[in-house]
């Protein structure tokens, strides 16, 4: 029995077995269920300015957890190994070399977010791979890490479902959102759209503290005119005092032939962002 998956805007229709292009997603007897639901590759107690966060709970430490997968395919993915892994088979081997996959049940991540808090901790951070491929998960750890009375923080490239979202939205205290240009064209080459990103970012900011990432691509998305336009984009839409990083390139993954983008026009697409938002942050400089 075919089955469509609503979780983002690919809307994937797959037959019983057939997975997403988000390689996490299955169709399993004619439901959609998430193959990496409480499976753990990544946990670290990081400083709350990496997610990047710069205007939430400044100087504070975050419990940070990613799991495997992702529904874009950006040739400059920092952490590919694992949101590019795809499981393959009935089993449980992987395609692509990773971290090692811990289990860990909502309620075990939340305790351990409890445990850190003697080191600064103030909650859990989903990041590293794409979260909401495997929203559930996200969703049911941020409730008793809501209950606990601790923060929960979601760092996603933002092409939910509005449906996703607005299951999860109730939960969440702070947002990185990517806004990885500002051309659809630039956005369905990495696989995504640029829409959908743009409706998020609007429902997100209307319920929990926002940050947006643009990362600066030397040939693909560097240009005044560009920045311009999402910068004023940015503060009719989502608001002025939306704080915007303007982060610097360097070669990963697909993209090794580049190079890293020059730090000057970094600064210069960041003060002409400051002509339109009031919080513009540089990173990677």
């Amino acid at each position: 029995m075919r089955a469509v998956c609503r979780t983002c805007m690919h809307s994937c229709s797959l037959e019983v077995g057939q997975r997403g292009i988000c390689g996490v997603r299955k169709n399993e007897n004619g439901h959609i269920v998430s193959e990496n639901y409480g499976r753990v590759t990544a946990l670290a107690l990081d400083p709350i300015e990496k997610k990047p966060l710069n205007m939430f709970y400044p100087g504070s430490m975050i419990l940070s957890v990613g799991s495997f997968g992702c529904n874009l395919k950006c040739p400059f993915c920092q952490n590919h190994q694992i949101s590019m892994a795809r499981l393959e088979g009935s089993g449980d081997s992987l395609q692509r070399r990773m971290p090692d996959v811990v289990d860990m049940s909502p309620g075990e991540l939340a305790q351990k977010a409890l445990d850190c808090r003697k080191s600064g901790n103030i909650g859990v951070a989903y990041t590293y791979n794409e979260p909401l491929v495997g929203w559930e998960y996200v969703r049911d750890t941020a409730k008793l890490v809501r209950k606990s009375g601790m923060k929960n923080v979601l760092v996603t490239n933002g092409t939910a479902s509005m449906e996703v979202l607005e299951e999860i939205l109730p939960y969440m205290d702070a947002m990185n959102i990517d806004l990885k240009g500002f051309q659809e064209e630039y956005y369905r080459r990495l696989g995504g759209s640029l829409k959908a990103v743009q409706e998020f970012i609007v429902r997100a900011a209307r319920e929990c503290h926002v940050e947006l990432t643009t990362l600066i691509v030397p040939g693909e998305n560097d240009t005044v005119s560009e920045i311009k336009a999402e910068a004023e984009w940015i503060a009719r839409e989502a608001g002025q005092q939306i704080p915007l990083h303007i982060t610097r390139f360097f070669p990963h993954c697909q993209m090794q032939d580049k190079k890293p983008t020059d730090v000057q026009l970094v600064y210069r697409l960041a003060n002409l962002a400051g002509k339109y938002l009031e919080h513009v942050f540089v990173g990677n400089c």
